[in-house]
């Protein structure tokens, strides 16, 4: 395959952009996406990752589902299905060959790499001084027993899957006896100190990040220690202060996510931390609560960071 001087050349032509917005089937976010790109003058390819391909005789070396020999004006990452090591691998490897073509991708692979792994996500907060919760990560049970013996000692540890989402999967560990065997939880032990506090039931923000700004936040009230919408959470709007929208842009931009999901907890000390940062979040819980059209503004936020890559070169 030859170099490319001008990767950009490999764009749809005409006068209203293409986006294409990975998703695994069209739900409601990715029709609310679609419904926003049009209205602000672009075009949606909407293409699952199975159906691409790595392809060194193609003249960008990338097959993009329903754009032929072209690339797309920029890519959407709404989801990513699961499955193999392998696959995962491939369809990130996708999208670092993307932003090596010069096309924006919102969020691209090191983000999306970073926020999928909790434990790269709580390294980089740690490592950026975000107020997170402490955090340990070990591949076997030999390894995760002195950790909870030793740090229970001050109180319980929660033990989350590295690779999850919507609160499944989470458990309270209070002892060694509690933890599962290493087969049970895909040979990682990925524990944080639990700093949930009852407050006539729990409840933690959720800051919307687009384009190095705050969009919309949340609190999420539950009776149990577990707020997330999906597990009975109840969203009620929030208007967040300098500090907590200070931690949400820090930890967005931490781990290099143009958009993100930032979930922060008051703790005993009455201090705000960062909990997770989200590189594919969803929205349908916050869009209930607040008036601004998210998928609007993160469509108008992507077109502007087209806009902008156009005027000033594709070395940004």
């Amino acid at each position: 395959m030859h170099r490319l001087a001008n990767p950009a050349a490999l764009a749809p032509t005409g006068a209203r952009p293409v986006i294409g917005l990975v998703t695994d089937r069209m739900d409601w976010h990715a029709r609310e996406l679609r419904k926003a790109f049009a209205a602000a003058g672009a075009d949606v390819v909407a293409f699952d990752f199975s159906a691409c391909a790595i392809d060194t005789q193609s003249a960008a070396g990338i097959i993009i589902a329903g754009f032929g020999d072209r690339l797309p004006d920029a890519v959407f990452v709404r989801t990513m299905s699961g499955g193999t090591f392998e696959a995962v691998t491939l369809r990130l490897g996708i999208l670092h060959g993307l932003r090596e073509c010069g096309v924006p991708v919102w969020n691209d692979a090191r983000a999306i790499e970073r926020c999928v792994d909790k434990s790269a996500t709580s390294f980089l907060l740690a490592r950026t001084g975000i107020p997170t919760p402490a955090t340990w990560a070990v591949e076997s049970r030999e390894a995760a027993c002195p950790i909870v013996r030793r740090e229970t000692a001050r109180g319980p540890l929660v033990l989350k899957p590295l690779f999850g989402s919507q609160g499944r999967g989470l458990r309270l560990i209070r002892s060694e006896d509690e933890l599962p065997a290493q087969d049970k939880i895909a040979g990682v032990y990925y524990l944080q100190r639990f700093v949930g506090v009852d407050r006539d039931g729990f409840h933690d923000f959720r800051l919307l990040v687009s384009r190095g700004r705050v969009v919309a936040a949340m609190v999420r009230h539950a009776a149990t220690w577990i707020t997330n919408v999906k597990q009975g959470g109840k969203p009620v709007a929030a208007v967040p202060d300098a500090e907590m929208k200070d931690l949400a842009l820090r930890a967005a931009a931490a781990v290099g996510a143009d958009f993100a999901g930032v979930d922060i907890v008051y703790g005993a000390d009455g201090r705000p931390t960062v909990l997770e940062v989200n590189s594919m979040p969803a929205w349908s819980g916050l869009q209930k609560v607040t008036q601004a059209n998210i998928a609007a503004i993160l469509a108008g936020d992507l077109l502007a960071t087209i806009a902008t890559r156009a005027r000033h070169g594709a070395a940004m």
